[in-house]
């Protein structure tokens, strides 16, 4: 099997300032330890969104120090808390679309993993954390797909483009949703969407594609299927996914790393370096 590691929804903030009493920093270099030992085999990290809290480039550069030296390549997603032209002074080296868009093509084997920059703006929308593809980044989401015609092929977005059934996250889910799933229903090869943004392990199907989203590295959403509230948070204990790839099938898996390391068998002291 071939495996990579998500991380989603990093929140780094500036100044050393916490998230509900959480520090999304410290929070973020357990996780990266954690992978690197408990995951030696693993081929590829995406980072799906949502890497800063404020989209500060100060918050961009505390990323880049985190992952500098990381053993495995980094993909970078941005989300609703990010701004594309600060990543971009902080990460020059990163290609990006034709249309300046970040959006990524991984190839591992026989399969492809299109990641999608689901971000509105500039300008950003104050207050307002819905998603959208524009018809640059359908266009170049067509252009790989007919690349792809005979191979598997995996989506990435920040944003879900379904409901959750968190009344709250739906309404900040991504806008133009039709225009996505018109896409997806004339390609037969795409075979799942992995998501962020709702800070809480869901899985499900949704307009014949299968799905998964994952957990934060920092504060998670409370179970709320009655509330209209798109800010809740609890500290719940965090996680990254894990997804593995075989002839037969794609599987997901969330790491709750934090449990994890609080377990006498798999703590980190008792992993080899």
């Amino acid at each position: 099997m071939r495996k990579i590691i998500i991380i989603t929804d990093i929140h780094l903030r500036s100044s050393g300032r916490d998230i509900i009493g959480l520090y999304p920093l410290k929070q973020l270099e357990k996780a990266l330890i954690h992978a690197k030992k408990a995951h030696p085999d693993a081929e590829h990290l995406i980072l799906m969104g949502d890497l800063t809290h404020s989209g500060h480039a100060e918050e961009f550069e505390m990323l880049k120090a985190a992952v500098t030296g990381y053993p495995i390549p980094i993909t970078y997603m941005l989300g609703n808390h990010d701004k594309r032209n600060n990543f971009i002074k902080t990460f020059s080296n990163i290609p990006l679309a034709r249309s300046g868009h970040l959006q990524t093509r991984i190839e591992l084997g026989n399969d492809v993993l299109l990641c999608l920059d689901t971000l509105d703006g500039p300008p950003y929308p104050e207050n307002q954390h819905n998603g959208i593809l524009c018809k640059d980044r359908l266009a170049w989401l067509n252009e790989e797909l007919d690349k792809s015609i005979n191979k598997r092929v995996s989506l990435f977005m920040h944003h879900p483009p379904h409901n959750i059934g968190f009344p709250g996250m739906d309404k900040i889910k991504l806008k133009n949703s039709s225009d996505f799933f018109k896409i997806i229903s004339q390609n037969s090869n795409i075979c799942h969407i992995f998501t962020g943004h709702v800070h809480r392990t869901i899985s499900g199907h949704t307009n014949g594609v299968g799905f998964s989203i994952f957990k934060s590295t920092c504060h998670q959403t409370p179970m709320a299927l009655d509330s209209d509230d798109d800010s809740l948070s609890v500290p719940e204990p965090a996680a990254y996914g894990i997804i593995l790839f075989d002839d037969q099938s794609i599987i997901a898996h969330t790491e709750d790393y934090e449990i994890a390391i609080q377990s006498s068998s798999t703590s980190l002291d008792a992993m080899p370096d």
